[in-house]
């Protein structure tokens, strides 16, 4: 067992097997039981940055499944395209003697595999607002226009992400989002009878306003082709450091399952916040299109909802739209 955990820390550092010529490289020793030890010695202090993309724990998955079974083969790296085969005299498995004067590197390339797919847990955090006819409703002093600043969308996302080709993705997945619009105007509400909806000022009560909001709630699913220069599976994060460019756009579906009004005010010295939970003649369909970009450590989203935010004929004509960060 032990020339076996030995044999694998060979494999995890063999990309560093120096020729006499070459200069010093530095080393790491970590030291994983008592009698044993992982060796990694980089001699190019540039592949530093490619390590950081390396699924070590499914590095040693795979070296160790392949000890299990005395699989011979080599398991390749990102910058190598195809599977050398190994001259037989090269061969080795877990019974024989490593030769330490071997050079020979071996190759790992899990992540570049057709097929792979990958989970990530994604936060969407920006503002909301909508147009009428390509305009915005505050340009005509509609009551129902709302504030970018305080109208944030919130979207928690479960994607998974497939490979299709060596630079091409496929993200797949679903998620709950918010949609906040809060009004210019504090005092708005929205009355509602047979004949639609209507947003008009409370002029009844004399108070003081602090707060006017509409907020839907969707489940959704969604489906965007991507490139990603990365040459990596996983999704970026902001702490992942990477220096790739990356885009996609493809379509989501949400279907409403909440949706109520607050108003906030101060009345005779006490704080009140009215709560009215109503479909308010809400379409319950959305559907639309996403474009996510990002470049090195940042990613933003741009969604734009393609159907109306409301009934036909029962509220004004308004298409939805959200962008942001990606966390």
């Amino acid at each position: 067992m032990i020339r076996e955990i030995i044999v694998t820390s060979y494999l995890l550092a063999s990309v560093t097997l120096l020729h006499a010529q070459q200069p010093a490289a530095d080393t790491v020793i970590v030291n994983l039981t008592n009698s044993t030890k992982v060796v990694l010695t980089v001699q190019d202090r540039d592949d530093i940055s490619i390590l950081r993309d390396y699924d070590f724990q499914q590095l040693f998955e795979d070296i160790i499944d392949k000890l299990e079974r005395n699989d011979t083969t080599s398991i390749l790296s990102n910058e190598t395209d195809s599977i050398p085969e190994a001259p037989p005299e090269e061969s080795w498995s877990a019974d024989e003697e490593w030769d330490d004067d071997d050079d020979e590197e071996w190759d790992y390339k899990w992540d570049n595999k057709i097929g792979r797919t990958t989970q990530s847990f994604n936060f969407d955090l920006g503002t909301n607002n909508y147009v009428s006819d390509g305009k915005f409703p505050d340009s005509e002093d509609a009551a129902h226009a709302v504030r970018p600043w305080g109208s944030w969308y919130l979207g928690l996302n479960s994607v998974q992400r497939t490979r299709i080709g060596r630079n091409f993705f496929v993200a797949w997945g679903l998620g709950v989002s918010w949609y906040n619009f809060k009004f210019q105007k504090d005092n708005v509400i929205i009355e509602k009878d047979d004949s639609g909806i209507r947003f008009v000022p409370d002029e009844v009560r004399e108070a003081d306003f602090k707060k006017s909001k509409l907020t839907v709630c969707y489940i959704n699913a969604s489906l965007i082709p991507l490139l990603d220069f990365s040459n990596s599976s996983k999704h970026s994060r902001f702490w992942d450091g990477s220096h790739s460019f990356r885009i996609g756009l493809g379509p989501y579906v949400g279907y409403r399952i909440g949706s109520y009004t607050k108003l906030k005010y101060k009345e005779n010295g006490e704080t009140e916040k009215d709560k009215n939970h109503d479909s308010f003649y809400l379409e319950n369909i959305r559907y639309g299109m996403r474009l996510q970009m990002g470049y090195r450590s940042t990613e933003l989203f741009f969604n734009y909802d393609m159907n109306e935010l409301f009934t036909t004929g029962k509220g004004p004509s308004l298409n939805a739209f959200s962008f942001g960060v990606v966390f």
